[in-house]
């Protein structure tokens, strides 16, 4: 097959590749980053490159103008080599480093009647061990599992080979004075009393830390806290955004990568490097030794688990829509080459199904209401919107799919919420003027999710959209107009703003948004019709994930995003993911109690049941078609007009 060069305009070298190899794949054998948020699916055009030399086969133009083809413009992902090529790649998408989370630390309490003896499984034991002589011949592993047996009473204690390798060494090298570092119960293995972690030489001072890793994936951000297991106290929280984004901004997506050639190997690494680098910021901050780091524990969304330990995904996604594993057996660090103690044990929290994963689980349990009285409902507002209603008799879940819209995804001037971002907006209702915040103080550069939810309220309470999302482009103003996809809304002119372009929402922003609403607020509605229990009998409203702490509850309720009840019902507990990580990392009890929670919870199937379109199309509208389900909406918007 004839070979053709490809030469970018990044990359010092030209790279050499067969006929059809497609121009993304190219770019990654010439180590040129080509950002892929659909996962190479051709929908979002952000992969577009320019070819200034030779050509090539292009498979789809979406999001290309004729006039950006005439100047040789083509997706990567869907661009097909035929011949020599030279191609300029644009400034890629990047992301601010660091997050609002990582710079402020969320309030951590050891729990109350927290005691480490007795709710933590890994223990270090000084040990004095009697030395060999011809009269007690006894081989050193024997030795070492009587003296361990004396200290702790326990039998079967068991090692890799690994460790049984250096045993000999550490034991002459030391004096036969050690420290042994056990895993005292392993939660999948009834009949396993004890696992050796590690054997270190002499004998370690009382109050020398041991450390353990809790760590939240999430689709967007990865989140991790560094915690002392001998106390219970957290040395540094750290966050990031998941690596994974440049090959897809959802699940969907990735799902859609990991499924070509080695893209879930690819994938895996991704997640792991941004785990990787959370371990050396927070081991830097509290001087602690990455490799000492004997105990992780992991949650995440169905599918952040399977393309973090590279399990096919593709189930997840095709109908009947069921996952590979939801109980991920223990593991250990060095078989996921995560850069912690090769022996430390790895638990991956239990999800429930395709879209109800671990994150959910940990966070039932970290808001407690899997142990309340209470008719709660719980959410996890995000690109997958996960909900939970129920209490400590019942636990009914699901999974709405709202998409990115709501972290600034798929919407034209959408952005994350770092610095730049536009976080709330106000809007004049005498002359529709708007106002706004920004992140850092400093000129806008988009809109972030909590801005989008108090600007679509906004618009709608002053009449600059309808209840169906139009722009009314005939008010009195010109920051209403027509746009190239219909209707649009000017938040900050040109002039005002960081790039010196103007920054709207359009009529296309909009519909994204009411989707996204409309997909959860008919997930809850349809999962409490399910039990019949009226959203009237929920006696309080608990919102999981770090978007969750931005949101303005009256703006979410006039959009038909939260449902309509008193304000003091709602309670964000912020990323509940990682705290319910935190707590199985401490306390095993916990852990067990997080396995029953996914035992419990009864999985309902959005897509199979018809009554959610028709949920779905009635929340379309601002805030409902029925406003009887939205009294102080309709209240507020007789006393505007």
């Amino acid at each position: 097959m004839a070979e053709h060069k490809v030469t970018f305009d990044t990359s010092p070298e030209p790279v050499f590749v067969p006929t059809g190899t497609l121009l993304v794949e190219a770019a990654k054998e010439a180590g040129v980053e080509v950002m892929q948020p659909c996962g190479g699916q051709g929908r979002c055009g952000r992969c577009a490159v320019q070819i200034t030399e030779g050509t090539a086969r292009r498979r789809s133009s979406l999001r290309l103008s004729e006039e950006d083809i005439a100047e040789g413009y083509a997706l990567a992902c869907q661009t097909v080599i035929e011949g020599d090529v030279s191609v300029v790649v644009p400034p890629q998408e990047k992301i601010q480093r660091r997050l609002t989370t990582d710079r402020t630390a969320a309030e951590v309490r050891v729990p109350d009647g927290y005691v480490p003896e007795q709710a933590q499984t890994i223990k270090r034991y000084n040990l004095t061990i009697e030395p060999p002589s011809m009269e007690d011949q006894t081989d050193d592993w024997s030795r070492l599992q009587r003296a361990l047996r004396q200290e702790t009473n326990l039998e079967g204690i068991k090692a890799s080979l690994g460790l049984l390798r250096k045993i000999g060494a550490v034991l002459r090298e030391s004096g036969w004075q050690v420290t042994a570092v056990l895993e005292t119960h392993i939660w999948d293995c009834p009949e396993c009393e004890a696992r050796l972690i590690d054997l270190l030489p002499g004998n370690t001072a009382a109050e020398e830390p041991l450390w353990g890793a809790a760590v939240d994936i999430g689709t967007t951000t990865v989140s991790l806290w560094l915690v002392n297991l001998l106390t219970g106290e957290v040395a540094a929280q750290v966050a990031e955004y998941n690596g994974q984004i440049a090959r897809g901004e959802d699940v969907i997506s990735r799902i859609v990568y990991a499924g070509k050639g080695t893209g879930g190997q690819e994938l895996s690494q991704l997640v792991i490097g941004t785990i990787d680098e959370l371990l050396e910021r927070a081991c830097k901050r509290a001087q602690a030794d990455q490799e000492k780091i004997v105990k992780m524990t992991i949650t995440g969304n169905s599918t952040m688990i399977h393309l973090l330990l590279d399990i096919p995904a593709v189930s997840i996604r095709l109908d009947p829509f069921v996952t590979g594993i939801n109980l991920i057996p223990s593991l250990m660090a060095g078989e996921i080459d995560i850069k912690i103690h090769p022996e430390a044990s790895v638990d991956c929290l239990p999800g429930v199904a395709s879209y109800v994963g671990a994150d959910i689980t940990a966070g039932v349990l970290s808001s407690g209401m899997d142990d309340t009285e209470k008719t709660t409902l719980f959410m996890d507002v995000g690109t997958n919107g996960e909900i939970v209603l129920g209490s400590r008799e019942w636990l009914v879940t699901c999974a709405a799919s709202a998409g990115p819209a709501f972290e600034g995804a798929g919407v034209k001037d959408g952005m994350r919420a770092t610095k730049g971002a536009i976080e709330e907006v106000w809007v004049n209702a005498e002359d529709y003027e708007p106002s706004y915040r920004v992140i850092g103080n400093v000129k806008p550069q988009g809109l972030c999710g909590s801005a989008l939810i108090s600007l679509i309220a906004e618009m709608f309470l002053t009449g600059v959209l309808d209840k169906a999302g139009n722009v009314q482009v005939e008010l009195d103003t010109p920051r209403t107009r027509q746009g190239e996809h219909g209707g649009e809304y000017v938040i900050a002119w040109a002039d005002e703003t960081a790039h010196g372009e103007d920054i709207v929402i359009t009529h296309v922003d909009i519909d994204n948004l009411l989707r996204a609403k409309a997909a959860i607020y008919a997930g809850y509605t349809i999962l409490a019709d399910s039990v019949g229990v009226p959203l009237e009998m929920v006696e309080q409203v608990l919102i999981g994930g770090s978007f969750g702490k931005y949101i303005n509850v009256e703006k979410a309720v006039q959009i038909g995003l939260l449902p309509d009840m008193p304000w003091e019902n709602f309670h964000f507990l912020g990323n509940t993911s990682v705290q319910g990580s935190y707590l199985a990392l401490i306390d095993y009890q916990r852990r067990e109690r997080i396995r029953g929670i996914a035992s419990r919870m009864t999985y309902i199937e959005l897509s199979a049941d018809n009554s959610f379109y028709d949920a779905f199309m009635s929340a379309l509208f601002l805030p409902h078609t029925d406003m009887n389900r939205f009294p102080t909406v309709a209240k507020m918007m007789e006393s505007v007009k």
